[in-house]
């Protein structure tokens, strides 16, 4: 196995109920794609993927064929020698490889059966805030396939390919207030410019730069740490939010000025150093 993008991460749905203990959930940035991946290769729902972040993912197969679709950013497929589209499931008998995606940040490759890798508080999830869950992937590695893949007819992959990812334009990301708006000068200011991802963009968050900065009505004041969760914009003194993403820390002591609705939260997770975003009240 050999990567020449970013990391390659193996990721699952994660490690939900241990935040009181300091632990947050991490799993896949992208659930939409991880869990579309799954299905179109006919795993259990919670197998073992590969987060692959920027393509440039290599993978020989020893004692193929293995089923595998790829999701997410939508990168090209060469298997064995021949290209295929990001979303087909295909059989691959000896070689993968992975191209870098002319848009958003993170793939997701399931194999049918699932990555077997050693798990911990039930997850097989890379928490890289926490440093728990399998390493990230480097070159030479070998990765056992599971025995995830669901049984009699839904257990088999049952379509040619699933659809891809529309990842193109601005996105607009429906944003809750936070907690502590309040102690935001303006917290509109929010929603009435166009941000961009920072190369301060990784796992933990995203820091996002050029909008209108978001300023503390009194920069002196220090708040008790409280819980945070993906999704939330705290801004720290800068005036510059962070969208935290899954391997957020489980406390936080700047205000959050507002938090990112679920349902837009996976769409956050394919953002790229340099890619804009917009927010709007919900």
């Amino acid at each position: 196995m050999r990567g020449l993008g970013g990391p390659v991460l193996v990721q699952d749905l994660g490690r939900p109920g241990h935040a009181a203990v300091g632990v947050g959930r991490s799993g896949a940035a992208d659930r939409a794609a991880y869990l579309l991946g799954n299905r179109a290769v006919g795993n259990r729902a919670g197998a073992a993927s590969l987060e692959v972040t920027l393509g440039g993912l290599e993978v020989e197969v020893v004692g193929g064929p293995l089923w595998c679709c790829l999701t997410g950013a939508p990168a090209a497929v060469e298997v064995d020698d021949r290209l295929h589209p990001a979303g087909a499931v295909v059989a691959v008998r000896h070689r993968l490889r992975i191209g870098t995606p002319p848009r958003g940040l993170r793939c997701y490759l399931a194999v049918r059966g699932g990555i077997d890798a050693g798990g911990v508080l039930g997850s097989r999830s890379r928490d890289s805030l926490a440093g728990l869950g399998p390493a990230p992937l480097a070159e030479g590695d070998v990765v056992a396939v599971g025995d995830e893949a669901g049984t009699g007819e839904a257990g088999w992959p049952r379509l040619d390919a699933v659809p891809v990812a529309a990842l193109g334009g601005t996105p607009v990301l429906r944003v809750v207030p936070g907690p502590r708006a309040d102690l935001i000068a303006e917290p509109d200011r929010l929603v009435t410019g166009e941000w961009r991802a920072s190369a301060h963009t990784d796992r933990v968050g995203t820091r996002l730069e050029g909008g209108p900065p978001l300023l503390h009505r009194d920069p002196e004041r220090q708040l008790p740490s409280e819980g945070a969760l993906r999704g939330a914009l705290q801004v720290p003194p800068s005036g510059e939010p962070v969208l935290f993403g899954p391997d957020h820390p489980v406390t936080g002591g700047y205000p959050v000025v507002g938090v990112v609705v679920d349902a837009d939260v996976d769409r956050a997770a394919q953002l790229r150093p340099g890619d804009p975003v917009v927010f709007r009240w919900a």
